[in-house]
């Protein structure tokens, strides 16, 4: 499916892409002969207001079915000036989509699948999260698996973290200065191992035995 967009006269009175899209995914539809089909999301994010991520539960006859999880790339833009305000576009797993920010707390409530894109789809999302939960220390070194070059002609890949509150900083083991590496926690890095030097203890010399 393509791009959908509209003003935000057209979103039914939902105020956010988050509100419009869990509605849209939450339906019942009644067909000739009595039975219906629809789908209820359970829960859902909208990361950064540019991807949206719901688990949504079919239903057959208002019977609970399988969860499966829709993708929807959000384009939000309150002040456009062509007064189309929002769009979006709808995939699900299935699909394999490229987008693998899911939360943890959606992936928890999908039913098991055997479609080979979403199962991969969903290994991404996993790896993701173990990417990003990585623990950071002050003072740890790292190295990126990619050189990084910067605004002052600096190209490295080893660097000195340097906590200042919640923000996290960078310092080469070459120079004073700090960078800010964007997006880090989604780096492929690994830790450089820190060799310590032990200082050597010697046992105490015996005193010389006195003669009887």
């Amino acid at each position: 499916m393509g791009w959908l967009y509209m003003n935000r006269h057209h979103m039914g009175g939902h105020e956010t892409p988050k509100a419009y899209l869990d509605d849209q995914f939450t339906y019942s539809r009644t067909f000739e002969d009595g039975t219906t089909q629809g789908m209820r999301v359970l829960d859902s994010a909208c990361v950064g207001n540019r991807v949206w991520y719901g688990a949504a539960q079919k239903l057959e006859n208002d019977v609970p079915g399988d969860v499966v999880a829709i993708v929807c790339l959000v384009r939000w833009n309150p002040r456009d000036k062509e007064d189309l305000q929002f769009g979006y576009k709808d995939m699900d797993e299935t699909m394999g989509p490229c987008e693998d920010s899911c939360p943890e707390r959606i992936l928890k409530l999908l039913t098991p699948t055997t479609y080979e894109h979403a199962l991969d789809w969903r290994r991404r999302c996993l790896a993701r999260l173990r990417t990003r939960s990585r623990k950071i220390e002050n003072g740890m070194r790292i190295k990126l698996a990619t050189p990084m070059t910067f605004t002052d002609g600096h190209v490295g890949n080893e660097f000195i973290v340097v906590k200042e509150g919640s923000s996290i900083r960078f310092r080469s083991p070459e120079r004073s200065g700090r960078y800010h590496i964007r997006n880090f926690r989604e780096l492929a890095w690994s830790v450089v191992p820190e060799t310590k030097v032990h200082r050597t203890v010697f046992a105490p010399t015996s005193a010389p035995a006195t003669p009887a």
